[in-house]
């Protein structure tokens, strides 16, 4: 992701070796001493209600924190008290399948629920710069043969230079006498000289003239670290970002409990530019995809169980003779499946070249045990046929003992151009976050934020 403006979550190689004597005080203690020991990743995720670009409430939550050897629960690593995911004025790039979004500028930090949440600023994605514009050149020498007007400058018998052909005309001795009748663009006289010496005499005499402040390099770019020595801990290693102003935009207010309409997307924060990698998956047969969401719906309502029983075969009779012509048998229309609610549907290239990794997940109706959830996460066989590498199910009544799997989106966590799948894991009161790597056929959990929050889920 490629940012003109980065204000991002990373830290010092300096402060790094600054804080490794005290490392031992924090719960994610940094082993990194070489010189390009790597920045931090910070994935969080953004919540909010009402409009995207002007949410009515909004949170981040801090999930990981990559260090470039493991994971770290952000919602603890280096924490005094609060997360150094949530330092105030740290920058998240908000990602949609992959595509920047937005940013979100952390402000302050706070408890909501048990965990750590950030509150701050949406803003859009900084413009990118006009293209340069194209300034046509000047001709000086057209085709002196030519009766048509030109817009090029021509050389005249009483201008002095050089020019083409011999004396100091500027003419050549072969071309023809000029055209009293053909237009010619005469060039403005010279004034620089004079322009510079009143230049110069009036900043000399008029102390009072406004002058235009030019800029030194790109300020927006330039970053800036609070003084260490006003930390309780000079050790700590510090955050830091590029400033910028003008934004104006206010702090939304804290977004309370888990509303049904609200809604979730992915936050990074990291120093490195990295480009943008899109994680949706392109069908090569536009059919493909309408047949495998049917069969993983198939699968879903199997797991849920609402496919209805199979009909009991009915003993053949021996056909009775009649001398009436027999009425024709009536045709029996197949059940309408069982609807499917809240059902979503994404299909994902995780990596360039690996294939389609699908998830879906829906509910049924009804309260309590009645109400059950199912996601799975599966993929194409090589027989054209589907292979469910996760499948999660559960209902109302347990959630605390074993959480739905809701999808987020999909992230690069690890900063190596794969992208995993973000689940919240979400029970009756309680709720966790997981990330799962899809590789050669296989679905492997890689990280669960506060681990001992909920029941178990399948890793």
């Amino acid at each position: 992701m490629s940012l003109r403006n980065p204000k991002r979550l990373w830290i010092t190689a300096a402060l790094l070796a600054a804080a490794l004597p005290s490392a031992a005080q924090y719960p994610g203690q940094v082993t990194k001493t070489e010189k390009n020991a790597p920045a931090l990743r910070a994935v969080a995720v953004f919540e909010w209600t009402g409009d995207e670009a002007k949410p009515k409430a909004s949170r981040l939550i801090p999930i990981c924190i990559y260090d470039g050897q493991a994971l770290e629960d952000a919602d603890e690593y280096l924490a005094r008290p609060a997360p150094i995911a949530l330092e105030s004025e740290v920058e998240y790039q908000l990602l949609q399948d992959g595509k920047p979004v937005g940013l979100f500028d952390v402000e302050r930090a706070g408890q909501q629920m048990g965990f750590w949440i950030g509150l701050g600023r949406w803003k859009p994605l900084p413009r990118p710069k006009p293209a340069p514009t194209q300034v046509a050149k000047i001709d000086e020498y057209g085709d002196a043969q030519s009766d048509e007007p030109v817009l090029h400058r021509k050389h005249h018998a009483n201008e002095s230079g050089s020019g083409k052909g011999s004396g100091n005309s500027g003419t050549a001795s072969n071309a023809p006498p000029p055209d009293p009748d053909r237009p010619v663009l005469r060039p403005a006289p010279d004034t620089s000289t004079a322009s510079n010496s009143s230049s110069g005499s009036a900043s000399a005499d008029d102390s009072d003239r406004p002058k235009l402040k030019k800029r030194k390099g790109n300020e927006e770019d330039e970053g800036y670290v609070t003084s260490v020595a006003k930390l309780s801990d000079p050790n700590r290693p510090h955050l830091f970002r590029g400033k910028t102003a003008g934004y104006g935009a206010d702090v939304a207010p804290s977004l309370s409990g888990m509303p049904r309409e609200m809604k979730q997307m992915v936050a990074v924060s990291d120093a490195v530019d990295r480009p943008v990698h899109l994680w949706s998956y392109s069908w090569a047969n536009p059919g493909d995809e309408a047949r495998m969401k049917a069969a993983l719906e198939d699968l879903a309502r199997a797991a849920l169980g609402l496919n209805p029983p199979a009909a009991p075969v009915k003993p053949k009779t021996a056909a009775k003779t009649s001398s009436r012509s027999q009425k024709p048998a009536q045709l029996t229309l197949p059940p309408q499946p069982a609807p499917l609610l809240d059902e979503e549907f994404r299909v994902f290239e995780l990596a360039y070249g690996s294939g389609a990794t699908m998830v879906l997940s829906a509910h049924t109706a009804g309260t309590g045990a009645e109400e059950k959830f199912v996601t799975l996460i599966a993929q194409p066989d090589l027989y054209g046929g589907m292979s469910v590498l996760v499948k999660n199910v559960t209902d109302a009544a347990h959630l605390d003992d074993k959480p739905r799997m809701k999808l987020v989106d999909a992230v690069d966590a690890l900063a190596d151009n794969r992208g995993e799948l973000l689940f919240e894991l979400r029970g009756a009161t309680q709720r966790q976050f997981a990330l799962y790597r899809v590789l050669r056929g296989d679905a492997t959990r890689i990280f669960l934020s506060n681990a001992a929050a909920l029941g178990s889920v399948a890793p």
